[in-house]
């Protein structure tokens, strides 16, 4: 197995996989992406994953050049030369459609075809003491943008918000950071959406929090449904972190990560709590079953 990429439908390995400088990707990070990941060999919720890829690109005014059916055979294509498939691991996906290459000029007409890139590599998860015994978490300095500038709607590759905030947890040694909105409302980690658990109910801000409308976040209400924990929408503000039962975030990548720590605050005993717990495991069959073609 290994890191392939699909450039504008050309497959190259890592070391070749390379953009023009003058792609407006690049020079101005107008673009969008979406990350999957594959339960037994398949793309999970590939149809929820094109449908929030193609209204960040409404918001940018980018056209997709792909029908999701093409881009669905760029992902199986791109996982065939990775050796990924069926019997051998599940893969990290990634797709990046940008405004393309054109004139140092903020007219999008200035640019003729967006860019498509696909990478396809093994899946990684997290190590399993991160379930076991949970994360660390603190709250960032770094406020998540106002709806108004660049809306957290829009999964941008531009991602210096984001990576500001993650940088300063790493620098105080946390898993991830918990960003605050413009009226000091928690919004959302910085790669992830947070959950609190409150009398067995699973709260989660409301999109206009300002956050990214996250497909795992969506799968959640359903997974909760399932096991019977009730999953609402809810403004949270710091103390209802602080004061939770249990919290938890959630992501592609990751599934449902519990929190037991944040800014050193012990949450939940400094354990896993049985919501959370239950959660996970309801998640994963869920996810396996579904992606089984059942």
């Amino acid at each position: 197995m290994s890191v392939m990429v699909n450039v504008n439908g050309h497959l190259v390995d890592e070391a070749h996989a390379v953009v023009s400088v003058f792609d407006h990707g690049f020079l101005f990070g107008e673009g969008i992406y979406e990350t999957l990941r594959t339960y037994n060999g398949k793309p999970f919720l590939l149809g929820r994953h094109m449908r929030r890829l193609r209204a960040s690109a409404a918001m940018i005014a980018l056209a997709i050049p792909l029908s999701d059916e093409e881009i669905a055979g760029r992902f199986q294509s791109t996982m065939r030369a990775a050796g990924l498939g069926p019997g051998s691991g599940d893969a990290y996906l990634r797709i990046l459609v940008t405004r393309g290459i054109g004139e140092l000029s903020y007219n999008p007409s200035a640019c003729g075809t967006p860019s498509v890139v696909v990478i396809a590599k093994p899946h990684i998860d997290p190590p399993a003491e991160v379930y076991a015994h949970g994360v660390d978490v603190v709250l960032v300095g770094v406020v998540r943008n106002h709806p108004g500038s660049v809306s957290p709607l829009i999964k941008s590759n531009n991602l210096l918000n984001n990576a500001l905030g993650m940088q300063e947890a790493f620098a105080r040694g946390a898993f991830e950071g918990v960003m605050r909105n413009y009226r000091g409302e928690l919004a959302e980690c910085t790669t992830s959406n947070l959950f609190v658990v409150k009398d067995g109910a699973a709260l989660t801000p409301p999109l206009d929090a300002g956050l990214l409308a996250g497909i795992t976040r969506e799968f959640m209400f359903e997974v909760g449904e399932d096991a019977g924990v009730p999953v609402r929408e809810q403004v949270l503000r710091d103390e209802d972190l602080l004061g939770a039962d249990e919290a938890f975030l959630t992501s592609t990548t990751r599934e449902i990560v519990p929190i037991t720590r944040v800014d050193g605050h012990v949450i939940s005993a400094g354990t896993p709590g049985p919501v959370t717990r239950t959660l996970l495991d309801a998640f994963r069959a869920k996810a396996r079953h579904t992606s089984s073609g059942h």
